[in-house]
């Protein structure tokens, strides 16, 4: 506060204590200071209530007026409440001004004599009235409780909706008969919401019931997911260029729902200025306060308003109500300067004693049918508000007379809390039920207000919100509901991503990565599909995986197979031509135990990669790999027996030499069964300690399940891997030594082949097996089995074969012997060693 404000306000405070000192020293009165304030409408009673209206402000302010007439009527024409009491009333106009408010509502409370009766205690006296009915609007309320509050005198309003007005430790004696904005702004919040509007635009009056009401609505839309594009704040004293200012934003805009917490008289200078840029198609959302104004439906002559749907109370017959309000006769009224002045809007007409200019209006003569008019005033759109005021003056009347009847033992004070317990919650609040109100344009142009839903805010809150099996009117009459969104739903499949700098409303719909899903509308994340499973092409739902396997169904398997099987066919032909020609010359010098033991042993080669072919299961896991090393070994001993056998045979020429013996059939079987017992032991070793079991790959392929056999013990594999080659290294290195003994029973010759092929095959494998994906390595494993087999099969007896069946001529001891010139002594004897070896 500026210091040059100092000596005004001392001056100010000698004032006061010399008045203080006079008044002290003088005989202690109460004085009224300024002009006493007069009531429009009096009559006296036992008990005296006062109403606060705006009569010059509309007509409706004089129906409120009259609906107070009415139960108070009634009441003191009832012989159960009050009996014997008459209830007398002083109403007050107060033409919208707060101020005035205020200081009727301490006439009301102090009385209007002048000079009050000396008393003990100063400025001390009963209140003049019990209760006050009033005021219409949020603000005036505010002010007049504040005042009143201190006495404990009830302000009871039928139109004051403001939930700050709920808070008792500002305003303990206020209360109301109509819900407060706190529901009727969440309800309004979840009607938005049961429509699918999440992007709207907010207009509210700029003033407590607008402000309050409206921070309430964005509060709960934010809990809903529901964004406001804007939000501007109304009066309806503002500029025309503030006014502008919105129409430009509701231009600008892209929501196509406004939802308006507006009183009827901002409202009605918004729809003027917005009929002058005919901004229709935006779907409006009201409040109570206009949403049942006929006046304002009328001003809608451009139809800016068609479709709007909104919130008020629902309706309500009171008998006889309407007929009383109607009944108007300003010549009988007790206050006729009023009555002549609201009879005279009406009509259009003039008294002779009034003072207006006659101008070109009739003569009134006060008996004019009232029902014969149409307006604002005849169509009871505000019955259900009118029927607020009826409860009211009820509310006061039955606490009146459950305080009278206490014996006298009751005070001032306990009125407020009859009338608490009788209509209204703790906050001062009746319950909160809404009717939905839907505005529908008719022919003739005239709004009809259609109650398509219910709001009742005591139910849970899924069930609050009730539409009625009704049919809605949308903005230009559409009969589809309007779609107000900042961006498209995100579709199952997609996610949500916010836009930068936006609200959660505006956002991007991305598609869910490979293996993850969303399954409903709007969703924030996507899910990832368990291991076993994959999402679809839509990505809205995980699919169970191909499991994949080398199958005997496919190409593959079934061409690897027919080969197995090719291999083992082709084994048994040859093991019978053997057995059928076994007492010929080449089957004898070929070792025939060993030679069949061989064609065994590769015959369970081929068998043995069926077990690599279809669906792994423990058992096969096992199996495949086990009986894959032993009859590998079983069938290089064999091979490497036959190549110890014609080397020793060969190269054992010292005369009397008897190195033989100790390669006898005996020695060859035991040199083929210990070689092949080595490798038992590595696989009985390998299947003890960490075996091989059936494993789920999902790393190798994301959309794919590889069904494959786990080795569990690298090291058990490759040691019997290893073994293998080390017998294929051995036999193949004993082979090339003997590869230039004599043609007839050059052997080694063959084995040399055949272990070139083998060893080249499986030095090819390794790199193949460990590069290919999924069941190709299992085929590269089968084909390296089969290639070396067949290697083996078709080196080594492939050529007998064909001198056994095609050229039987050479098959004789002659020829094995030699051919041409007679065979050397040393030739001769490696025969012979070689055959008894045999």
């Amino acid at each position: 506060m500026s210091t040059q404000r100092w000596p005004e306000q001392g001056w100010a405070l000698l004032q006061l204590l010399l008045v203080v000192s006079v008044s002290q020293a003088e005989k202690p009165v109460c004085r009224l200071t300024g002009d006493p304030e007069n009531p429009q409408i009096f009559k006296d009673g036992d008990i005296m209530l006062g109403g606060i209206f705006s009569f010059h402000s509309s007509w409706k302010e004089f129906q409120f007026a009259q609906a107070m007439l009415f139960a108070l009527e009634e009441i003191n024409n009832s012989t159960d409440i009050l009996p014997g009491i008459s209830l007398g009333y002083m109403f007050y106009d107060v033409c919208g001004s707060i101020a005035r408010g205020v200081r009727v509502a301490l006439a009301l409370a102090n009385g209007n004599e002048l000079v009050s009766a000396p008393s003990e205690e100063l400025c001390t006296r009963p209140a003049q009235v019990q209760a006050i009915m009033g005021e219409t609007s949020s603000s005036p309320c505010m002010a007049i409780s504040t005042v009143i509050g201190p006495f404990h005198i009830p302000l009871i309003s039928h139109f004051a909706t403001c939930a700050c007005l709920s808070d008792k430790t500002k305003y303990p004696s206020f209360l109301r008969t109509i819900p407060s904005d706190y529901y009727q702004s969440r309800a309004l919040a979840q009607l938005v919401k049961y429509f699918g509007w999440t992007w709207v635009g907010a207009i509210r009056t700029n003033d407590d019931y607008g402000n309050n009401g409206m921070a309430t609505f964005v509060e709960t839309a934010q809990q809903l997911g529901i964004c406001l594009e804007y939000s501007v704040a109304v009066f309806r004293t503002d500029p025309p260029d503030k006014l502008q200012k919105i129409v430009d934003i509701i231009k600008a805009s892209t929501s196509k729902v406004i939802v308006a917490f507006l009183s009827h008289m901002d409202m009605d200078v918004l729809i003027h200025e917005l009929s002058h840029h005919n901004l229709t198609g935006y779907q409006w959302v009201g409040s109570e306060s206009w949403i049942f104004d006929s006046h304002t439906a009328a001003m809608d002559r451009h139809h800016i308003l068609d479709g709007a749907i909104g919130l008020f109370i629902p309706k309500a017959h009171v008998s006889g109500m309407k007929e009383f309000m109607l009944d108007v006769k300003p010549l009988n009224s007790s206050s006729n300067e009023l009555f002549a002045e609201f009879w005279e809007t009406l009509f259009s007409c003039k008294f002779k004693q009034s003072k207006s200019s006659a101008g070109n209006l009739t003569e009134c003569t006060g008996h004019e049918d009232v029902t014969k008019v149409q307006n604002s005033f005849t169509d009871m759109s505000l019955m259900p508000i009118f029927n607020n005021v009826y409860k009211g003056v009820y509310a006061v009347a039955h606490a009146l007379h459950n305080i009278l009847s206490c014996n006298k033992k009751c005070n001032n004070k306990v009125i407020n809390l009859y009338v608490v317990l009788f209509y209204f919650n703790e906050n001062g609040d009746p319950v909160a039920k809404y009717e939905i109100i839907n505005w529908q344009p008719t022919e003739n142009g005239i709004v009809d207000f259609v109650t398509v839903g219910l709001h009742d805010a005591s139910l849970p809150v899924d069930k609050q919100l009730n539409l009625l099996n009704k049919s809605l009117i949308w903005a230009q009459k559409s009969q589809q509901v309007p779609l107000s969104v900042c961006s498209e739903k995100c579709l199952p499949g997609t996610r949500k991503v916010l836009q930068k700098g936006k609200p959660i409303c505006c956002y991007d719909c991305l598609r869910c990565a490979e293996g993850e899903i969303s399954n409903m509308t709007d969703s924030i994340t996507c899910v990832r599909c368990d291991p076993e499973f994959w999402s679809n092409e839509g990505r809205d739902a995980c699919v169970k995986k191909e499991a994949e396997f080398l199958s005997y169904k496919e190409i593959m398997g079934a061409l690897l197979t027919a080969a197995s099987l090719l291999g083992t066919c082709m084994t048994a032909v040859v093991a019978f031509i053997f057995f059928r020609y076994r007492q010929t010359p080449i089957v004898r010098a070929n070792n025939s135990e060993l030679s069949f033991l061989l064609l065994f042993s590769l015959s369970l080669c081929f068998l043995c990669s069926l077990t690599f072919i279809g669906r792994p299961s423990e058992w096969s896991c096992m199996l495949r790999h086990t009986a894959f090393g032993i009859t590998f070994v079983l069938c290089i001993s064999c091979v490497l027996g036959k190549t110890i056998v014609v080397l020793m045979a060969f190269r054992a020429t010292l005369p009397g030499s008897d190195v033989m013996k100790w390669f006898g059939p005996a020695q060859q079987k035991l040199t083929v069964l210990g070689f092949t017992l080595i490798q038992v032991i590595i696989c009985i070793l390998w299947l003890t300690i960490s075996p091989p079991f059936p494993f789920k790959n999902f790393k190798e392929f994301k959309d794919k399940i590889i069904l494959e056999c786990a080795l569990g013990s690298a090291v058990g594999f490759w040691a019997v891997l290893g073994y293998i080659g080390l017998l294929a290294m051995l036999c193949f290195s004993l082979a090339f030594l003997a590869r230039k003994l004599p043609d007839n029973f050059n052997e080694a010759k063959f084995i040399t082949f055949s272990m070139l092929i083998f060893c080249a095959v499986w030095i090819t494998f390794i790199p193949a097996y460990v590069s290919s994906p999924g069941k190709f390595s299992v085929a590269v494993e089968i084909f390296a089995i089969l290639a070396s087999s067949f290697g083996l099969l078709i080196c080594i007896f492939i050529p007998k074969c064909y001198i056994i069946l095609l050229k039987p001529e050479k098959n004789t001891k002659k020829n094995m012997m030699g051919k041409g010139a007679p065979p050397s002594s040393q030739s001769t004897s490696c025969v012979h060693r070689y055959q008894r070896s045999m």
